[in-house]
């Protein structure tokens, strides 16, 4: 799974990198410890637009199905499993036509060592932001304000990952941001080949303390080296 991540570049490297062409994120400030349930910083194609246009918003982490009775739903889901996201209702609507790029730059996993966990942060080695591929929705009810969240897909863990954990996010390659947005593509199995486990050079997992634990601290001490 992933249930903790970073970003912490300026909002103008995010805008350039992601080729983001209108933002509503201005009040995005580095983070160091993103937990689920806040907001995260992300990227789609700006709905009913008439020409593709890119757009950076805040979305809460933990996708609400616009079904849904009660936005606490959101908890259960900041994940969604490239193995049945095409099946669970929850997620099915939106990987045909909401499909987003959620921006980080290193993510955390725990490793089971005897009876304690031990966190760990993945990053490219010159921290280099990325996109996980995610999903997003819209909710809205009487007495409720209007919710806008997302999930991040995860699958099997690759190389490095699996001494560490066997899920991890996907990591889409810069050349399958268009292709991942594009709402005209419905055709969820066309979709499949991009959710695979990266297996690029370049990423590093190493040991950290056990601040990250408490999403309440989220500063730079949570990426120092342990042990």
């Amino acid at each position: 799974m992933c249930g903790r991540f970073s970003l912490r570049a300026r909002l103008a490297e995010l805008l350039a990198e992601f080729v983001v062409e209108e933002q509503n994120a201005a009040t995005f400030l580095p983070r160091y410890n993103i937990a689920p349930s806040q907001p995260v910083f992300a990227v789609r194609e700006k709905p009913g637009a008439p020409a593709p246009a890119r757009e950076a918003v805040l979305l809460r982490w933990g996708l609400i199905p616009s079904w849904a009775a009660d936005p606490a739903i959101g908890n259960r889901t900041i994940n969604a499993r490239v193995e049945t996201v095409a099946e669970k209702p929850a997620f099915r609507a939106a990987l045909k036509r909401r499909r987003c790029l959620v921006a980080a730059d290193g993510f955390y996993e725990w490793k089971a060592e005897g009876k304690i966990k031990q966190p760990y942060f993945i990053h490219f080695a010159d921290d280099r932001p990325f996109a996980f591929a995610g999903l997003w929705e819209s909710w809205e009810a009487s007495g409720h304000s209007r919710i806008e969240s997302c999930t991040i897909l995860t699958t099997e863990a690759n190389e490095l990952m699996r001494p560490i954990h066997h899920r991890m996010p996907v990591i889409l390659r810069p050349d399958d941001y268009a292709r991942w947005l594009d709402p005209s593509e419905q055709d969820s199995s066309a979709l499949q080949p991009l959710l695979i486990s990266y297996a690029g050079d370049g990423l590093e997992a190493y040991p950290v303390g056990r601040l990250v634990n408490n999403p309440r601290h989220d500063d730079q001490n949570c990426l120092t080296r342990v042990m």
